[in-house]
């Protein structure tokens, strides 16, 4: 078992080898890098580009996808990529100049009618920024107030919530909730640097995460300078966040509040509505002249956490004190409208793909939403999904011939599946005749590949109470 294994003249194993071809991807990017000191650079870059560290940030770039940058190098490129350009980037990063490309500016909707703006950096900038990241987040995440949960390590969405709900249990019946306008576009430079300077006092550092926050937008064929804000998008924009609103975290803690945190989602628990608006009002004054930030007036307010949308959710009062989550109602109308439009009766393709599809979407977004109380909405939500299928299964028997075979092939008496065959009745109407339920039963439609919704929510609750 222990074999030499062939290597290339730069001592890096060649694909088809026992090394996977992702790493020998990475390998080859680091030619001639492994046991040289890298002159010039400092320690932390020196770490930043060591081989382990490179191999780990471009596994993680390819395992994440996502779309090509202004370069229009995809994921699938990469391997060309780097074989072609390694010698240049390692050169760059250890003699300092580096130069990251703008970021290709991007739309998408946020479900409410408005839309976010995300910047996607270049393939090569993604792996150079996850490197640097990697490096620096060990350094400056134990630092960070144990109420902040966005995109830090062992902390997560759901101990968020968890945690908000201990507060409601413990009496804290009022929230402010803080909004933060265009936050990612409106962060200060010199302020931010200032901040992460006093993390990592690292000369070439601060300079490459200069040249990332300088590094300009694409939109369309016109380049636009950046001079504030942290492109939404990139690797390194959810740690430097978290750098500047750190603030925003020892403010509240010297203060003494309660509090929750998940990246610029802040909600702050108090016992009356009169503490709630005290609190808002000198909290806002803080983040408007001391960090520089907008808040949003319009968005922000104190009210009950049972009514407020906190990461997707909202609490609810249970018996005997205990308090839980149930998905805001926005949630609920999103999954709705994602499977409506993947079960389209309109919609070409093979039925099992489509299925695939659609399941990929509700498990993601049962894995999400199971730790809140929705067992009826989950009944609802299955049956609705097979409604919509079976409609798109009779829509594409169309002709009488076609459903009249259709039907008694699946049991149904020649009379009734003739009968059935020529009626005029609607898709949607038809989808939820018992002569579908009949046919297009739960377990035809199980064989096909559709996911046990109320099976995996079952199973998602007992993981979850195992937390």
């Amino acid at each position: 078992m222990q074999q030499s294994q062939p290597t290339s003249n730069d001592d890096c194993l060649q694909e088809g080898m026992l090394e996977a071809e992702s790493n020998a991807g990475v390998c080859s990017i680091l030619r001639g890098e492994r046991n040289r000191q890298h002159g010039g650079s400092s320690e932390l870059i020196s770490k930043m580009i060591s081989p382990e560290n490179m191999n780990r940030a471009f596994k993680r770039v390819q395992q994440n996808k996502g779309s090509a940058g202004v370069d229009g190098v995809t994921v699938k490129d990469m391997h060309a990529y780097f074989a072609e350009h390694r010698r240049g980037i390692i050169r760059s990063l250890t003699n300092g100049s580096y130069e990251p490309d703008p970021v290709k500016r991007v739309l998408i909707p946020k479900g409410n009618g408005e839309e976010r703006a995300l910047g996607i950096p270049t393939i090569r900038d993604r792996v150079v920024q996850q490197a640097l990241v990697q490096v620096i987040t060990p350094k400056v995440d134990p630092h960070f107030s144990e109420q902040s949960y966005g995109f830090r390590p062992k902390k997560n969405a759901h101990g968020a919530i968890r945690q908000a709900i201990a507060y409601h249990e413990a009496g804290y019946r009022y929230v402010v909730d803080i909004d933060l306008k265009q936050y990612f576009d409106t962060v200060h430079h010199d302020k931010l640097m200032h901040l992460v300077e006093q993390f990592i006092p690292d000369r070439q550092v601060l300079n490459l995460i200069r040249r990332f926050l300088k590094a300009g937008i694409r939109i369309g064929d016109h380049t636009a300078a950046t001079d504030s804000g942290t492109p939404q998008g990139g690797n390194l924009s959810p740690l430097l966040s978290n750098i500047y609103l750190h603030e925003l975290d020892k403010e509240l803690e010297r203060r003494g509040h309660c509090f929750v945190r998940y990246a610029d989602d802040c909600n702050i628990y108090v016992r009356s509505r009169k503490a709630g608006e005290r609190t808002l009002k000198s909290i806002t004054t803080f983040l408007e002249k001391d960090l520089r930030l907008t808040v949003n007036q319009e968005k922000s307010a104190v009210g009950r956490p049972t009514k407020r949308k906190f990461l997707g959710f909202c609490l609810q009062s249970l018996p005997k004190g205990k308090s839980g989550v149930r998905p805001h109602q926005r949630a609920k109308q999103a999954i709705k409208s994602k499977i409506q439009q993947r079960l389209s009766r309109k919609r070409p393709g093979d039925l099992h793909d489509i299925i695939q599809e659609v399941n990929q979407i509700l498990r993601g977004w049962i894995a999400y939403y199971g730790i809140a109380r929705m067992k009826s909405f989950i009944r609802s939500l299955a049956e609705w999904v097979r409604r919509r299928l079976r409609q798109l299964i009779w829509k594409r028997w169309k002709k009488v011939k076609t459903r009249f075979r259709s039907l008694t092939k699946l049991g149904i008496p020649e009379g009734k599946a003739w009968e059935w065959a020529n009626t005029r009745k609607g898709y949607w109407r038809i989808a939820k005749s018992f002569i579908l339920h009949r046919s297009i039963t739960k377990e035809a439609l199980s064989k096909k590949g559709l996911l046990n919704i109320e099976g995996f929510y079952k199973k998602m609750q007992e993981t979850h109470s195992t937390y």
